[in-house]
C-alpha cells in the first residue's frame, strides 16, 4: 500500500542508529512506499546525497508547475518523518528554500529498508556514511548533478541510462592489486549503440600534479591492456565546475603521450551530460 502520509500512526520507537530500528518499523514503512519511493531510496543508497532541487527534477518532472514543488515537499516531508531520509543540517543551494534547498541522505528506516531489500533487485549495497564535511558534500552534490541531468537529457532524447554508480561501487581494479578510482561509472544506449563513461568530477580544489597523476594512472591501465567493465575501456570525462577549470585540464592533457587525447575529455558540468548523450548519435 502506497501514500503521501500516514493514516495509521507509526510504531513507536526509532532511534537514529539503523542497526537498531525495529524490523516491525521498517516492516510497517516498506509496505507504504511507493514506486517512486523507492526509486528515491535507491537513488540515495548510490549517490549518498542529493538535494531537494535534484530529487524533484529527477522523480516529480512528470508533475506540472507549482504541483510539482507542493508534491515534492510532502513526499520528501513524509519520508523525512518515517526516517526513510534524514536532512543535513546545513542549507545548500544559495537561496534556494523549503525541502529545494535541502541535502537529503538516507534516514535510519532507509538505511535498514536497503539492507532487508532482496539482492535479487539492483539495489547496490548500503552506505553507512559518517558525518560529511563541507567539501565532500559539494563533491557528492556534483556528482549527484551530473546524474540527474543525464537522466534529464536520456529522457529528452529517449536514450536509457542503464546503469549510474557512484564511488566506491565505480572503482574497478587495475590488475595490480589495487583499484582505479573515478567518482561515477555510466552506461546509456540509445537503439543498439552503447556507451560506457568514467567521470571524475572536479571542483578545482586538487592540484595539477595531482590531477596528472590520476590521469598517467588511467593512461597506465591501458597500456598494460587491462580492460574496463563489459571488457572495454570507458572514455574518462571531466567534468570541472568553471570553463577555465576546463582550459587548464585540457593543456593538462594535451601533454600527455597517447591516447590521452582520444580518452580525455574535459568539460564544465553544464556541458558534460549532453556531450555523453550527443556522443551516442556519432
Amino acid at each position: 500500500m502506497s501514500g503521501s502520509g500516514a493514516t495509521v500512526q507509526p510504531v513507536p520507537g526509532r532511534p537514529d542508529d539503523p542497526q537498531r530500528v525495529r524490523l516491525s518499523y521498517v516492516e510497517w514503512v516498506a509496505e507504504r512506499l511507493s514506486d517512486r519511493d523507492w526509486q528515491i531510496i535507491e537513488a540515495m543508497n548510490r549517490l549518498r546525497l542529493m538535494s531537494g532541487q535534484q530529487l524533484e527534477r529527477g522523480y516529480f518532472a512528470a508533475l506540472a508547475g507549482h504541483a510539482r514543488t507542493v508534491v515534492r515537499g510532502r513526499v520528501l516531508r513524509r519520508l523525512v518523518r518515517w526516517q526513510v531520509l534524514t536532512v543535513l543540517p546545513r542549507r545548500i543551494g544559495g537561496a534556494a528554500r523549503g525541502s529545494a534547498g535541502a541535502a537529503f541522505a538516507l534516514g535510519a528506516a532507509g538505511t535498514r529498508l536497503c539492507a532487508e531489500r532482496p539482492t535479487t533487485t539492483s539495489m547496490p549495497r548500503v552506505r553507512y556514511p559518517g558525518a560529511p564535511t563541507e567539501r565532500s558534500v559539494r563533491h557528492t552534490l556534483a556528482v549527484s548533478e551530473l546524474y540527474i541531468s543525464l537522466v534529464e537529457q536520456a529522457r529528452m532524447q529517449r536514450a536509457h541510462l542503464i546503469a549510474f554508480e557512484a564511488e566506491p561501487a565505480s572503482w574497478w581494479p587495475n590488475g595490480l592489486g589495487g583499484f582505479i578510482k573515478p567518482d561515477a561509472y555510466t552506461l546509456l544506449a540509445l537503439g543498439h549503440v552503447r556507451e560506457h563513461w568514467w567521470i571524475e568530477v572536479d571542483l578545482a580544489t586538487e592540484s595539477l600534479p595531482t590531477i596528472k597523476r590520476k590521469l598517467l594512472a588511467y593512461l597506465e591501465f591501458v597500456e598494460r591492456g587491462q580492460l574496463g567493465p563489459n571488457g572495454i575501456v570507458p572514455r574518462i570525462l571531466l567534468s570541472c565546475s568553471a570553463s577555465t577549470r576546463c582550459t587548464t585540464l585540457r593543456s593538462v592533457v594535451s601533454k600527455l603521450p597517447s591516447p590521452a587525447s582520444e580518452l580525455f575529455v574535459a568539460l564544465t558540468d553544464h556541458q558534460a551530460a549532453a556531450h555523453v548523450l550527443q556522443s551516442l548519435r556519432e
